[in-house]
């Protein structure tokens, strides 16, 4: 329950989170676009350089579970101000590393100290302020959580174009002190220490888990997948991990999360809604800008230029979603998102190599607006109907798997169309004869595969349109999925009465 003093400061509060959220969600994506300028600078080569990525994945995934118990038993205020500390400083190690190992580490201990923030400015944002403006706060929350993905390329860009990789570190600085000074100022301390003994069995195998499938999912295009005897360790233990967590969760007296958040219907399901919500718009965000620059012809800035408008989209759905959230059912906004969300991939499904930026750019609007409908009443939902002392596991348990549906689905969403390319070049390739008279008819001199440099012509061509088939199999593949999610509204309920701040709301 948010004490007197939290009531009365809910604004500089409010923006001190935001800050937060900001500076941790910049980071998942900022530095996409400036590691072949790291490679560069420290000699690295393309398979080591992804290891800065990697290493802050894996070590986010692993605290973001922790930080709910943590933030119990040590408290709110000191666990915040002790990650917003952690990231700034790891944020300005990893701006004046001189090598791959360094920055490696520091980027190990920024996503040991950010994985926090994110669920822990949820939690305290639900705990502050009233349920009838519980949707106007998740919408001023959620665009700062939306921001990074959208805008970090964008931002990444410029800073490196303009000045050198190592300021998409350094922009941490200003925005960490900022972030520190709001909370340290005007948030009240709470005690801690009634948290639950620490159920190391269940921390390490979900560790385990997290960490092998991690492993599989950031190796596994790179090593041919399961043909790699490594995939099948780490996808073993990811197995060994899970098992022996659901076993430990199940059966032990203090289990790492309580078991009473695996009974709150809409909780459960707001996770499973969310992990696919992951995958629809990380993945896009992640396939778009290779297309963008490897087939159209964009710059790194420009993709991200042209991508912007996403964010826009979500942005206005997102404030006017924050009025709707009390007024309208929450069942009937996600619903409306998810229609939004087809509208957007079936457009995307009639992309071809020919066309100019506006596809991108309205299709972008159209899928950030249905994004925007979903984000906000997804999360008022997931937590109406949960006890208010479980948010601080609860938050981080909803972080935690939104993130992984973001992981799972960026590296199976590549690998199908990497897959989904490969065989519509050896269907074209096929095609490729002198006895057929389409190929016959449309073929120039340039693409005569009699001659070595028509052949050259020819395969790149091909190439080229059987990626643009690719990329459309996975919009179809995401627009079924995103109708597949649909049901899950029917099992959802809706709190009948808005609970006042610090009760729970009974269905």
């Amino acid at each position: 329950m948010a004490s007197a003093q939290d009531v009365a400061n809910r604004v500089p509060i409010t923006v001190g989170m935001m800050l937060a959220t900001v500076m941790n969600s910049l980071d998942t994506t900022i530095a996409n676009v400036a590691l072949p300028h790291m490679a560069g600078s420290v000699s690295a080569s393309e398979d080591q350089i992804t290891w800065v990525l990697t290493s802050y994945i894996i070590a986010a995934a692993i605290m973001t579970p922790l930080s709910g118990w943590l933030s119990i038993r040590i408290g709110r205020k000191t666990m915040f101000l002790a990650s917003i500390v952690g990231f700034t400083i790891a944020s300005m190690l990893c701006g004046i590393s001189n090598s791959l190992a360094e920055i490696v580490i520091f980027r190990l201990l920024q996503g040991l100290c950010g994985a926090a923030l994110i669920p822990l400015s949820q939690a305290v944002l639900l705990d502050i302020y009233p349920p009838r403006q519980v949707g106007q706060v998740m919408a001023i929350w959620g665009a700062g959580a939306l921001l990074g993905p959208i805008f970090g390329p964008v931002v990444g860009g410029w800073l490196t174009d303009n000045f050198s990789w190592n300021w998409v570190f350094y922009i941490n600085l200003p925005i960490g002190i900022m972030a520190f000074i709001a909370v340290s100022v005007f948030m009240s301390h709470d005690r801690g220490g009634k948290a639950r003994p620490f159920d190391f069995l269940g921390f390490g195998s979900l560790v385990v888990f997290i960490s092998g499938l991690q492993l599989v999912l950031d190796r596994g295009p790179t090593l041919d997948w399961f043909s790699a005897p490594e995939i099948w360790v780490e996808a073993l233990l990811a197995v060994a991990g899970l098992y022996v967590f659901l076993v430990q969760t199940l059966t032990a007296r203090h289990p790492f999360f309580d078991r009473a958040l695996a009974l709150d219907r809409n909780f459960v399901t707001c996770n499973v809604f969310g992990f696919f919500i992951g995958v629809l718009l990380f993945s896009t965000m992640a396939l778009m800008p290779p297309v963008m620059q490897g087939l159209m012809g964009y710059s790194v800035f420009g993709a991200g230029v042209v991508m912007m408008p996403r964010g826009l989209g979500s942005f206005a759905a997102m404030f006017v979603v924050g009025r709707l959230v009390g007024r309208v059912d929450t069942r009937l906004i996600l619903g409306t998102g998810l229609a939004i969300c087809c509208a957007s991939l079936f457009g995307m499904t009639h992309f071809d190599l020919s066309m100019d930026s506006m596809p991108f750019v309205t299709t972008g609007v159209i899928q950030g607006l249905g994004i925007g409908l979903l984000f906000v009443p997804l999360s008022v939902t997931a937590f109406a109907t949960l006890d208010p002392s479980l948010r601080s596991e609860g938050t981080s348990v909803y972080t935690l798997i939104r993130n992984m549906g973001s992981s799972v689905g960026i590296s199976l969403m590549q690998a199908f169309d990497t897959h989904q390319t490969a065989v519509s070049h050896a269907d074209m390739a096929a095609q490729v004869q002198p006895s057929n008279p389409v190929f016959s008819a449309g073929v120039g001199s340039a693409m005569n595969p009699a001659t070595t440099s028509g052949l050259e012509t020819l395969n790149g061509e091909i190439t080229r349109q059987a990626s643009m088939v690719g990329l459309i199999d996975v919009f179809k593949l995401m627009l079924f999925m995103t109708f597949a999610i649909a049901p899950l509204l029917l099992i959802m309920r809706k709190p009948r009465a808005a609970p006042a701040v610090g009760e729970m709301a009974i269905d």
